[in-house]
């Protein structure tokens, strides 16, 4: 994945980005988290910015929605890392969380800030370790973090990454390298509705010839005028967020949840156990 590849048709996603300025705080229930700062690769790969899908996610996790008690996580292109960061501080909380973004020493660094100044809050029984990883490369160091006897991660998080259709084929061959092949393993994707249903469609169909069904949720607790309310309890502040916006920002979202579609077929083929 070439991160000047990026450089393009980012004009759509600047309507639902948050306004921070340099070193301004999000805070999110008992986190308090940054964007990377605006230069370098972190503008280029769009790592200093907060967009409306972690919200969502975040909202998801918080409500219990996303199941992760004793689970193993992956957080791909993570930016800020608020879904899987916010994971970590559950009162069931998962046992492993690898959070990861473009090894790059700007938005690495930003990264390394969050999970630090958040330790703190971590939950008892949960581990959460942060590292480079370029989607398409060799994902064995990061299954090196899970026990030898689980070759994948339970549930893989994908926040806003297909925007950019030309990262889509990297970015499935990491998923599919990372998620377990169990019934109960889970990949969970959102995108910004500035993201082309096009694009969209696009990695719903290869993520299909690749083996995992991506189903799209809906929201079935929306006001009844048809729109979007946040549900989350938590205290939320920072870029002018109050429950309001936040609401707003949730309604411009979709999401799915992603599941292998036929586990024996695929045991069959690749002539091992899953």
């Amino acid at each position: 994945m070439d991160p000047d590849e990026f450089i393009g048709d980012t004009f759509a996603l600047y309507s639902d980005t948050l306004d921070l300025n340099d070193d301004e705080e999000i805070h999110y229930g008992p986190l308090v988290l940054t964007v990377a700062p605006k230069e370098g690769k972190a503008n280029t790969l769009l790592a200093d910015h907060l967009f409306s899908p972690s919200l969502l996610l975040a909202e998801h996790i918080e409500r219990g929605l996303i199941p992760l008690e004793r689970k193993t996580v992956v957080e791909l292109g993570a930016g800020c890392a608020l879904p899987s960061l916010l994971a970590s501080t559950l009162a069931h909380p998962p046992s492993l969380v690898v959070i990861t973004d473009y090894p790059d020493e700007t938005i690495l660094g930003n990264l390394r800030q969050n999970v630090a100044r958040n330790a703190g809050k971590t939950a008892d029984g949960c581990v959460v370790q942060c590292c480079g990883y370029e989607w398409g490369k060799d994902p064995r160091p990061l299954l090196a973090s899970l026990s030898a006897t689980s070759p994948g991660f339970d549930v893989v998080i994908l926040s806003d990454l297909l925007h950019f259709d030309a990262s889509h084929t990297v970015l499935l061959a990491s998923l599919t390298a990372l998620l377990r092949k169990s019934p109960d393993a889970r990949a969970y994707v959102a995108a910004g509705k500035y993201t082309s249903s096009v694009h969209c469609a696009h990695f719903v169909r290869i993520a299909a010839e690749a083996g995992i069904v991506l189903e799209e949720g809906t929201d079935s607790d929306s006001g009844e005028n048809g729109e979007s309310i946040w549900r989350g309890t938590m205290q939320v502040s920072g870029g002018g967020l109050d429950r309001e916006q936040l609401a707003v920002r949730k309604g411009m979202c979709r999401w799915w949840v992603g599941r292998w579609a036929d586990l024996s077929n695929m045991k069959a083929r690749d002539g091992g156990d899953t």
